[in-house]
């Protein structure tokens, strides 16, 4: 009798300890994803315009507000304004479709906007335009610093004839550059110059497994002139 009482405890402890009880809930409904943000189209300043509106802080300075569109699926607005005189980028963070900035006056800027949203690192980058800030006694703008198109930043690229055609564009508020002169060779500072055009286009002579630097000097009727940041390609081998 003893041993049989002993036996009925182990077998009643081994009952509740693997009994029933479990949790037959479905699993938790993972969250809806995060829709990716869309890019925003710029409004104000516009493109290849002078900005005349603001309010003038002083003789070198002054605000401007810039505005845009509402994305869809965007929380924020990241705002970049580059200095093209100089490459310095000021960038804003706001929830909104406006913010004012202090800028320099009598200076060409480029700006655009990235849209964000909370939940997700996708981001999405508007289109860039370039814009002169409004200075005091300008009567005829400097054209806009001249942007590579081919062979673009960083490419490698090959050339069985020896030769390359350099392509970039150029814009002007007043629409009257003249010519573009063309610095180019293996310095990553090119000071040689290869020539001048009226087009936006130039040859120039290039040799295998080499790295070329170029860049673009832009002049108006008004002997007014802009320097292009400093391009860099390479030939394959």
């Amino acid at each position: 009798m003893k041993v049989a009482y002993i036996t009925g405890i182990i077998t009643l402890s081994v009952m509740i300890s693997c009994g029933g009880g479990g949790d037959d809930s479905p699993p938790p409904t993972p969250p809806d994803p995060v829709a990716d943000p869309k890019a925003t189209t710029l409004v104000f300043p516009e493109n290849n315009t002078e900005c005349n509106e603001g309010v003038v802080v002083d003789d070198t300075r002054s605000r401007v507000t810039f505005r845009w569109n509402q994305a869809d699926d965007t929380d924020n607005y990241e705002v970049n304004v580059r200095n093209l005189n100089t490459n310095n980028t000021s960038t804003s963070r706001v929830p909104g479709t406006e913010v004012e900035i202090q800028i320099d006056r009598g200076t060409p800027y480029e700006w655009y906007v990235v849209s964000t949203a909370m939940g997700t690192n996708v981001t999405a980058e508007s289109a860039k335009f370039k814009f002169y800030n409004q200075g005091p006694g300008i009567t005829n703008y400097a054209p806009f610093p001249a942007e590579a198109v081919s062979p673009a930043r960083g490419a490698t690229v090959s050339s069985t004839s020896g030769m390359i055609t350099l392509e970039w564009t150029g814009s002007d508020i007043d629409d009257d550059i003249t010519e573009y002169e063309v610095f180019f060779g293996t310095d990553p500072n090119p000071a040689a110059s290869i020539g001048t055009a009226t087009e936006t286009t130039f040859d120039a002579t290039v040799m295998a497994d080499t790295t070329y630097y170029w860049r673009v000097v832009s002049t108006d009727s008004q002997g007014n002139t802009s320097q292009s940041e400093i391009f860099e390609f390479k030939v394959s081998s």
